[in-house]
């Protein structure tokens, strides 16, 4: 069955906004695998808007089952990164101010780059995975740049899938997550998901994508969390990923 893991960054930025320990991250991730989360997802950004370098830390001894920590590899990223030694890094071409994920790497333009984090970050015993578009082409600079994964970037598919349910003859996008898994696939990557994805289009691309190994979800999940509980709420996301 895919892995379910669960970004605990909303539930940061809760905890941000009224300051003190409400919720407490480290409660919430133990919580998270108790109820049935395969891993612990977290992106802490320069800003800390949301997870802190410190949660980070915190998290490390605490979390039993898998540690994916996300960004971009700056400096201070890097050095988080191979203090703590998370299982996987996934590796995100995020500007600072960004607001959230929106873009896959140019494995062509940033190959060289790329190539140097990823050798850093294997040496270190760390799993890596690049965060890409649906996109055939950019399928071979990433295994050769030495990822071990690629995470599709599901946002275009999320809006898509929406927009499938009036106009269903557009829902052509689709075709290009299915190549690309199927290309990641042929050359020895595997492959994670995620972005957007929630219990109304996760099983559909689950379907179609027998490659995927990992989704990470954290906004729709946090947001169905309030109505049916963190719990029920988790379960539902794992149903939705059994083969």
């Amino acid at each position: 069955m895919t892995k379910l893991s669960v970004n605990i960054n909303k539930f940061a930025t809760l905890r941000n906004a009224r300051g003190g320990n409400l919720p407490d991250i480290i409660q919430v991730a133990k919580d998270c695998e108790r109820f049935g989360a395969d891993g612990i997802t977290v992106h802490p950004r320069p800003d800390e808007r949301h997870i802190r370098y410190q949660d980070v830390r915190d998290l490390k001894p605490i979390v039993t089952t898998e540690f994916n920590i996300e960004g971009y590899p700056s400096k201070d990223f890097m050095d988080l990164v191979l203090e703590t030694k998370p299982h996987q890094a996934t590796l995100v071409p995020d500007p600072p101010g960004v607001l959230t994920s929106n873009n896959g790497w140019d494995t062509v333009h940033y190959q060289a780059f790329l190539k140097d984090v990823i050798s850093t970050l294997k040496k270190a015993g760390i799993r890596v995975s690049i965060f890409l578009n649906p996109d055939i082409s950019k399928v071979e600079g990433a295994k050769s740049a030495g990822a071990d994964r690629i995470e599709l970037y599901t946002g275009p598919y999320a809006e898509e899938y929406t927009n499938a349910r009036t106009q269903p003859q557009n829902f052509r996008l689709f075709n290009d997550y299915k190549n690309t898994a199927r290309e990641a696939s042929a050359i020895g990557l595997e492959l994670n998901a995620g972005h957007d994805l929630n219990l109304d289009n996760l099983r559909f691309f689950k379907l179609h994508i027998p490659q995927l190994k990992e989704v990470s979800i954290g906004h729709a999940l946090v947001c169905d969390a309030i109505y049916f509980g963190l719990e029920n709420t988790i379960q539902l996301y794992k149903r939705q990923l059994q083969d």
